[in-house]
């Protein structure tokens, strides 16, 4: 197969995560026979420093004319002032919407592993499997943004908006992969109080009832999800939900993993007909400046996401359980960074890591 692949590997651990996925891009390749033309742009703080905005054009252009993206991470201390005109998450969302990437996936799977790395009781975390479906391109994020001048002192309004079309395409991405899996889908929402969630509830309620009456549906205020998934997240199997109670549920989420740097994501667009999806792929950390440049930051998330860019984008399901098993095989022989290792055992450098899973990549 011939790809064409763009990375942007952003800001802080960004590039060196980064670069450990590229290396086991180039691995599958080797070991499959295929064709992957790489490029790279600019995108987040980096790209601000160089061309004075967050979402050059060039970065656009590079992005539509590839099979699929993969980012690092954006942001840091540096570009870090709400006030600025620019800033480098304005990248990030701004690319999400120049390639209609509405949908991102976040598995959440425990290697038994990583169990001592979880701050929750181990009984918790046996059978933990789940996805969670996050909204990309609408709500609060998206919505217009503004503060006002009071008598009484100043005002700021944030829109949350939602359209039926939007949540329609949502939930029937989501139903499709619960069909797959264990026929379990709960939307999450907040529709005692907001009236998006209720448009929300509603229109999801009707769609699962129209096209997905074989799956069973559960409605699940955030709060309360937030709550179940440390009391009883081996419950899970697959999680829908609006774009702000995505975030901040999948970062939870990450701790049952035991660390943000072992979970993968992928944000993709609509299905087409020809033989590659769009998608970005990134790991859900971000770009940690407080350890950029040392060495330290866990590959294994953006290893793992470049396992979701072959079986999502490019449609290359055994190259990607390729990736996959060797990122498992490396945790089973405990070459690991710091933060997943056991305590009193050796902690591994992000390049050690990195060449640990790449040299695993194998046929079956």
């Amino acid at each position: 197969m011939n790809a064409t692949i763009t990375t942007l590997p952003g800001d802080g651990i960004g590039p060196e995560v980064v670069a450990q996925g590229v290396a086991a891009l180039q691995k599958v390749a080797q070991v499959y026979g295929h064709s992957f033309t790489l490029k790279t742009a600019l995108l987040g703080g980096c790209a601000i420093d160089a061309t004075g905005i967050a979402l050059p054009q060039d970065t656009i252009d590079a992005c539509t004319t590839s099979d699929a993206v993969l980012l690092g991470a954006v942001g840091g201390p540096k570009w870090d002032n709400p006030s600025a005109k620019v800033r480098p998450e304005q990248g990030l969302l701004g690319i999400r919407k120049a390639l209609g990437l509405y949908a991102n996936l976040r598995p959440v799977t425990i290697h038994p592993k990583l169990i001592p790395a979880s701050p929750l009781r181990p009984d918790l975390l046996v059978g933990v499997d789940m996805v969670v479906v996050r909204e990309l391109t609408g709500g609060i994020y998206f919505g217009d943004k503004k503060r006002e001048a009071h008598a009484s002192g100043e005002v700021a309004i944030d829109t949350c908006i939602y359209t039926t079309g939007e949540i329609e395409r949502i939930v029937r991405a989501s139903a499709l992969i619960a069909r797959g899996r264990k026929k379990k889908l709960v939307s999450v929402d907040k529709a005692n109080v907001l009236e998006t969630s209720r448009l929300w509830r509603s229109v999801t309620t009707r769609v699962m009832k129209e096209e997905f009456a074989d799956i069973a549906l559960e409605h699940m205020l955030v709060d309360a999800c937030a709550m179940h998934l440390i009391r009883r997240p081996a419950d899970f199997d697959v999680i829908v939900t609006e774009n702000m109670f995505g975030d901040i549920l999948t970062d939870e989420a990450s701790q049952l993993a035991g660390s943000m740097g072992m979970l993968p994501s992928a944000s993709l667009g609509a299905d087409g007909t020809g033989p590659t999806r769009m998608g970005l792929y990134e790991p859900i950390h971000g770009s940690a400046p407080d350890i950029a440049g040392k060495g330290v930051a866990n590959p294994m998330a953006t290893m793992l996401s470049i396992a979701l860019l072959l079986r999502h984008s490019l449609h290359l399901e055994h190259e990607a359980q390729a990736v996959e098993r060797a990122v498992y095989a490396t945790l089973e022989a405990g070459i690991v960074t710091g933060d997943v290792a056991p305590k009193g055992s050796t902690a591994h450098s992000t390049g050690e890591v990195g060449a640990a899973v790449v040299s695993r990549i194998t046929r079956a």
